[in-house]
């Protein structure tokens, strides 16, 4: 979901070609922000943990003229535990009038709690389902972004829902837990025959004239939570398209405002392209069985309901992110909303791979910079969110941590992967059957990262997803006799939550002749040395130029100091604790290395360059490094 503030707002569907890619990076960013300033209890209602849905039908009478709604809701599920009573998530504001179980009538309260508490016939036991039918009206209330919402756009009425993150009670009766996906709904919508009627899925029948009012019948038959359910009615001008690839095409529905139809279509061209640019980075489109599509609103963003985004307009990027959802929070959605970052980060990058496809590196490497740039404005903030963050809807949506820092962890997390490694793990994320068209948390994917790239993820997990921040790198660089070079690395933490961001640093070095080479440096420690194999003499260093990484404020200096073998062998840390690396030039090998004493006796011989020094007491020692070019001496501390 994306939203975007404006001074003033007004609704238009024009964006200027002329404008500048900066300016567009800016508004989109812009766009990621929330408006809801307050906290709401989302603690799962214990009062609905001893069911699950399997079906709704959804009947709602409305008209976009008038803020109302008419609804039946029959309800399917099956009882988790011995049920006496069943409950449903239900705005106050809303008045049921009848509940029936096979044509009896059921008593029930309204409890003023926002729950709809209904008294069963008798005991239903486990395992066994049950349908119940709900008969209510009333007037939505308005919370979060516009649950449910009446307007105009050129003098038309229009209403739509946004029930992100906590709206669906607003306005009919449901379960509201990410955890419990309704396996399939029928929606039916009946509304003034001269509007067209919008919701998920695909219109298994023609509509229903009756007298002044039309019937429009959408069937979903994918799991989906309350929360992307949705609809919207104004008077539609509709514009078709195709995706995909024989034998799987699918439709591209759009529901467009008249008014907008011929500015917007040039931009809504660019859909099937990017369906098929996700189709090729991981998997064909989730709900391809059904549709795609957009319904546009006068909500001042997009938002990601299942096989048809709700978007005030129809920039790319705009476009791309909402459609990302369908993968990365539609088909896998977040366990909880602490794990917000599985649906928005995930979107986020994705939108931004959009520029590295269909633009060019420039304008990647710019996105990226832009988001590094947002994310270091402030010294600390996680992406993973405490279960006081998680009660914030502000918190939830925060652009600098929710979508903005969490892309460019997936970011960092493919550079240190590799592009085959990564997309593979995220391939097989969205293939997994425990978590496909269901839920996933934070250690889900993790675990299907560290399964494809062969080694733990855990302190990268810790460091960037859990904890705090970001570093700031201190280099030096050294032309450090012919074909080498020596680095240096120095870091600092912005937040004392991680102690050392262990990362691969890339760095650019250029010659005098306009040679360039690319390099990677796996730092793990502070002070770490690196002799590497260059084929030039380097007259400058950049850092991270094409923007792998989080980081701030860095600094490499390239120094004069002329090239000593003495000098080029290096041993580290220094005090040391349990093992000590003696770093040599690539054309040197080690043959012995001896530790002496303060009394000059030999307490430790070693042939390795990563030596363990456990057995060492604490003091001083002097080390002999014996090498293929000759006899080094170094002091070190042992702590």
């Amino acid at each position: 979901m994306k939203k975007m503030y404006l001074l003033l707002f007004l609704f238009t569907l024009t964006f200027s070609v002329a404008q500048k890619q900066q300016d567009k990076i800016n508004e989109i960013a812009n766009i990621e922000k929330k408006s809801a300033h307050k906290l709401i209890n989302i603690t799962v209602n214990p009062n609905t943990q001893n069911y699950d849905i399997t079906y709704h039908k959804l009947e709602f009478t409305v008209d976009p003229a008038v803020y109302a709604i008419n609804g039946k809701v029959t309800t399917t599920y099956t009882a988790l535990a011995d049920m006496n009573t069943v409950t449903f998530d239900l705005a106050n504001e809303l008045t049921v009038s009848s509940v029936i179980m096979n044509n009896q009538n059921l008593s029930f309260v309204e409890n003023g709690n926002n729950e709809l508490v209904i008294t069963l016939p008798t005991t239903l036991p486990t395992g066994t389902s049950a349908t119940v039918e709900i008969t209510y009206s009333g007037t939505p209330p308005s919370n979060g972004f516009g649950s449910f919402v009446t307007t105009t756009h050129n003098n038309v009425p229009i209403l739509w829902t946004l029930s992100e993150p906590f709206g669906a009670r607003d306005w009919w009766p449901c379960k509201q837990d990410l955890n419990d996906k309704v396996n399939s709904i029928d929606v039916y919508i009946t509304a003034p025959s001269q509007y067209i009627a919008v919701s998920n899925g695909v219109e298994p029948e023609a509509q229903v004239i009756n007298g002044l009012n039309k019937t429009t019948h959408f069937h979903h038959n994918y799991p989906i939570p309350a929360y992307l359910i949705a609809i919207a009615v104004t008077n539609y001008s509709v514009y078709n398209q195709i995706a995909g690839t024989i034998p799987n095409q699918y439709p591209v529905i759009n529901y467009i405002f008249p008014e907008n139809l011929a500015t917007v279509q040039p931009q809504l061209d660019q859909t099937p392209l990017l369906l098929n640019l996700y189709t090729n980075l991981f998997e064909i489109y989730p709900f391809h069985n059904e549709k795609y599509g957009h319904a546009q609103f006068g909500w001042g963003g997009g938002m990601e309901h299942t096989t048809v985004s709700f978007m005030v307009g129809f920039d790319r990027q705009l476009v791309a992110h909402e459609m990302a959802h369908q993968w990365f929070g539609d088909k896998i959605t977040c366990g909880s909303w602490k794990d917000i970052w599985l649906n928005e980060s995930f979107a986020t990058y994705v939108a931004s791979m959009v520029y590295e496809n269909f633009d060019s590196l420039s304008a990647f490497v710019s996105d990226k910079t832009n988001m590094v740039n947002y994310i270091t404005s402030q010294p600390n903030g996680a992406v993973y969110l405490t279960d006081a963050e998680a009660t914030d809807e502000n918190r939830i949506f925060d652009n600098r941590l929710s979508y903005d820092k969490g892309a460019m962890v997936l970011e960092m997390l493919r550079f240190k992967m590799g592009d085959t490694a990564f997309f593979q793990a995220i391939r097989e994320y969205l293939a997994d059957q425990a978590l496909a068209y269901g839920y996933a948390v934070t250690s889900d994917l993790q675990s299907h990262m560290e399964s494809v790239y062969g080694s733990s993820l855990t302190e990268f997990f810790n460091d960037w997803i859990y904890n705090q921040g970001y570093p700031t790198y201190t280099i030096t660089a050294q032309n450090w006799g012919a074909g080498q070079a020596k680095f240096t690395i120095n870091q600092t933490q912005s937040d004392p939550s991680v102690s050392y961001f262990e990362m691969p640093v890339p760095l650019r070095i250029h010659g005098a002749n306009g040679e360039q080479q690319d390099i990677v440096l796996n730092n793990t420690t502070n002070g770490e040395v690196f002799i590497q194999t260059v084929s030039f003499p380097i007259v400058s260093v950049e850092f991270d130029p094409e923007v792998h990484l989080i980081s701030k404020n860095n600094v490499v200096t390239l120094t004069n100091e002329s090239y000593e073998l003495d000098k080029a062998i290096e041993v580290y840390p220094n005090p040391i604790s349990d093992v000590l690396h003696v770093q040599l030039p690539s054309n040197v090998s080690i043959e012995k290395v001896y530790f002496y004493n303060n009394l000059g006796q030999v307490v430790l011989e070693n042939n390795t360059t990563n030596i363990v020094t456990s057995s060492l007491s604490s003091g001083v020692y002097l080390i002999q490094i014996q090498t293929s070019e000759g006899t080094y001496h170094k002091k070190i501390i042992k702590k």
